[in-house]
């Protein structure tokens, strides 16, 4: 069915840079690859990681209120009554998704009334495309998430080949991988795993493989000067993909044997 990632961790650890650097590698790799990746992180910023235009600024699927309407037979922003819970959503991909660099970019929104778990047509739309995504398509899904996965049901969540914990050698993003294992836990995900990202050295390493010596720990990233440029100026990093560095390009291709 295709590679399904999930990529979480908490604010600041990279996890955005790392899911469009891993999407692009992928799509290069192999143009036959089709790749899809999802921001599904209320903090919207994938777009400008992987060098997407967001002009004119792009409508998180949440927020297509005529779409979500027509598909469901109720008003955005209501609350219980009756509406459609298996909408039509296998168009929404081709139709509101923008492509560079054979990477196609949806962005999901958040639910802002009600809860992550409210019964209401905006996150009737989001699962039922998110399940679509992973459990229908061929395609190659790299999802940005937040530290949550407010986005993957049960029945969703058993098809997805990873989630992957970013964390930075400090103590806090060593909490949060906890926390993210828990979430993934309680849904059904069976591969949990971290990435240790901005590593500066051996100690470092050591340090995230003794206070998470449970996880399984998929690799290590160094910390690139190119990236912290890059988000100073406002820029994708390693705007040509040939340029990427091969830590990176030996994780993409660590993950495709996952798929």
């Amino acid at each position: 069915m295709g590679l399904k990632l999930a990529i979480g961790g908490k604010g600041g650890v990279g996890k955005t840079t790392i899911t469009s650097l891993l999407a692009r590698c992928i799509a290069n790799i192999d143009p036959n690859n089709r790749v899809i990746a999802i921001d599904a992180d209320p903090v919207t910023n994938l777009a400008a990681a992987l060098g997407i235009s967001e002009h004119p600024p792009i409508t998180p699927v949440s927020e297509l209120s005529d779409l979500i309407a027509e598909r469901t037979g109720a008003k955005p922003g209501t609350m219980g009554g009756f509406f459609t819970l298996n909408p039509k959503v296998d168009d929404i991909p081709e139709r509101f998704s923008r492509e560079r660099d054979g990477v196609k970019l949806l962005v999901m929104g958040t639910v802002k009334k009600g809860g992550s778990g409210c019964i209401c047509p905006e996150s009737t739309i989001l699962k039922a495309l998110m399940n679509h995504l992973v459990l229908a398509r061929k395609d190659i899904v790299i999802m940005d998430m937040e530290a949550g996965v407010e986005h993957l049901g049960r029945a969703t969540s058993r098809s997805v080949d990873a989630l992957v914990a970013v964390v930075n050698p400090g103590a806090r993003s060593r909490i949060a991988a906890e926390k993210i294992r828990q979430l993934g836990q309680d849904i059904g995900i069976k591969r949990i795993v971290v990435l240790g990202n901005r590593v500066r050295n051996s100690e470092d390493e050591d340090r995230i493989r003794q206070s998470l010596s449970d996880f399984e720990i998929i690799g290590f990233l160094p910390e690139f000067d190119e990236i912290a440029e890059a988000d100073r100026v406002g820029v994708r990093p390693f705007d040509d993909p040939l340029t990427i560095p091969s830590e990176i390009r030996s994780l993409a291709a660590k993950f495709l044997t996952l798929g």
